[in-house]
């Protein structure tokens, strides 16, 4: 029995697929609107009546349109990233928002001092008709500054005797006090310092013994464009202190802010304040009526706007394991500003 020759393929056999079948490849030009065919001449050949010959340069030119508009598009955005040429480049974008800053910045300030100040219509007496009972209200949480003269005398330590005010205005006083303390490494720090021409150690002296007026002209002079050429002020020694001490400021200031909420709550329990809701409403009358708890308001309302700003400008100070979280958390009033002193890399300042 004889078994079948296996039969193979040779270079001479009938091909499975014959050239004669396979059609010209027809690729459409964008650039110009003819049909290509491979194999024929480069010269445009239309297929099939007048109408369609028509209907084919419609979607050729639409498409090459099309595709130069997107090119465009990408040119144009390109250049705006990289900051180059054009009237829509980011630079004069970034430009237009700073300089509107700027001028919101200087409104801020004039309303502040005019408004505070000034004029009679906000709760309290303006600086030029100031009352005697203010004053004396004013030097006594002076003395009571950050509750240390009230807890020396709780331990029966009676050598100056502290001043008996309302806890919810001592509280309220030291709170924006030690807000403003923890505030002075934040400065000393910031990448744009060096716009302002004036002594950061009289801007955080006037901030934190006067008022925060000093803050807004700090805010909107840093946003001046950058000199080509400056020389690096050397840190005083107040700076240097604040920086190398960053992380005391900041626990200090954070506990004191604590410390002033439950004073306020419960401070002085055996002086007849009343309980929380008589406390409360106390607050009330006290920021209807008097002109420095009516700024202490404007103050916190501003230091909650500038303490994530500030922050989120410096974060290349913070210790790189730890910029995740104080950028997470430079949004949450005063323990933000805790983050920062804590995380602060003082390698890059001294």
């Amino acid at each position: 029995m004889q078994s079948a020759a296996p039969t193979l393929c040779t270079a001479v056999s009938t091909p499975a697929i014959s050239s004669a079948s396979l059609r010209p490849l027809r690729i459409v030009n964008f650039r110009t609107p003819v049909l290509i065919s491979e194999g024929r001449s480069n010269h445009a050949s239309f297929n099939g009546d007048e109408r369609k010959q028509r209907h084919s340069l419609s979607i050729s030119n639409r498409f090459s349109l099309r595709l130069r508009l997107h090119q465009k598009f990408i040119s144009s955005t390109t250049a705006a990233a990289s900051g180059g040429g054009g009237s829509g480049s980011m630079t004069e974008l970034n430009d237009d928002v700073r300089k509107l800053l700027q001028i919101f910045l200087w409104i801020a300030e004039a309303v502040y001092i005019i408004w505070l100040f000034l004029l009679p219509y906000a709760p309290g007496d303006p600086v030029w008709a100031i009352s005697s009972d203010t004053i004396s209200s004013l030097i006594g949480l002076s003395l009571n500054f950050f509750f240390i003269l009230p807890l020396i005398n709780s331990v029966g330590i009676h050598l100056i005797e502290a001043p008996v005010l309302h806890p919810m205005s001592e509280g309220l006083f030291n709170f924006v006090v030690a807000w403003t303390l923890m505030f002075a490494p934040l400065l000393y720090t910031d990448k744009r310092r060096e716009r302002f021409k004036g002594s950061i150690d009289v801007l955080w002296g006037f901030q934190m013994f006067l008022t925060n007026t000093f803050l807004i002209p700090y805010m909107a002079i840093r946003l001046n464009g950058a000199e080509k050429d400056y020389t690096r002020r050397k840190t005083s020694q107040l700076g240097s202190l604040m920086i190398n001490g960053a992380s005391v400021v900041g626990l200090s200031g954070g506990l004191v802010c604590l410390l002033s909420i439950l004073w306020s709550l419960y401070g002085r329990g055996d002086g007849n304040f009343g309980d929380l809701r008589e406390r409360w409403e106390f607050l009330v009358s006290y920021l209807g009526s008097e002109r420095l708890a009516y700024a202490f308001i404007w103050d916190i309302c501003l230091y909650i706007v500038f303490q994530p700003w500030l922050i989120g400008d410096n974060l290349q100070n913070i210790q790189e394991d730890k910029i995740a979280l104080v950028s997470f958390l430079r949004f949450v009033p005063v323990v933000g500003l805790v983050a920062y002193c804590l995380c602060l890399d003082t390698n890059n300042e001294t």
